[in-house]
């Protein structure tokens, strides 16, 4: 059988890692959290090109209500990121038989840090900072089926926000949609090949076989 997808590339800070978690306790709760990761996702993808990653992240905190101290205590503790329960079995499954990256809205340092806590190494770790743009904008994807060498046909991307779908979609991607905390598909965003709550069904996925 002839797969479909040799490679494999994942959102980070919201399909791999649970980042909510650590936002929601740096801010003090859930509903902090929630209003001030929401401010910060808005200034991400209206942002096109890169500006520090912990410069929207303190901006969208004083645009909330909260202490700029929170931005701060968000990255002391940014080692706390854990993976999602199955991402462990999904990478190391896949790790024998596909090339894996990440493409994250992330500083250099800290996309870095993040990918680290995975425990299984990734052949392509692509920040937006790298990139010189965020995402849903499509050059970050771009860059890394470039440094892959591979080509959107045999990439499936693992999105962990509905709004990846706009560049994932722009570039041709397949895209399936690790949406954990039940987000809402943004206005206008194409539907991913396939969505669920657990990440589990990406690895029969990312093996099917060759269509067409």
């Amino acid at each position: 059988m002839t797969r479909q997808y040799d490679f494999v590339l994942f959102d980070l800070l919201t399909a791999l890692l649970d980042s909510w978690t650590l936002w929601n306790s740096a801010a003090g709760g859930e509903e902090a959290g929630r209003a001030w990761r929401a401010a910060y996702l808005k200034r991400t993808y209206a942002c096109g090109a890169y500006r520090p990653y912990e410069t929207l992240v303190r901006e969208a905190a004083a645009e909330t209500g909260l202490p700029l101290a929170v931005a701060d205590a968000l990255e002391e503790r940014w080692s706390e990121l854990a993976p999602w329960d199955g991402v462990a079995t999904v990478l190391e499954s896949l790790r024998g038989t596909h090339r894996l990256g990440v493409v994250t809205n992330c500083s250099e340092r800290l996309g870095h840090l993040a990918a680290g806590l995975l425990n299984v190494p990734m052949d392509v770790v692509v920040t937006s900072e790298r990139a010189g743009y965020y995402k849903p904008d499509p050059r970050p994807y771009r860059m890394a089926l470039q440094e892959l060498g591979a080509r959107p046909g045999n990439t499936l991307f693992v999105a962990g926000s509905g709004y990846d779908l706009f560049g994932t979609s722009a570039v041709g991607m397949d895209t399936f949609w690790h949406n954990r905390v039940g987000l809402a598909l943004p206005d206008g965003a194409p539907a991913a090949r396939q969505e669920a709550h657990g990440i589990l069904p990406v690895l029969e996925l990312a093996n099917s076989p060759r269509r067409g």
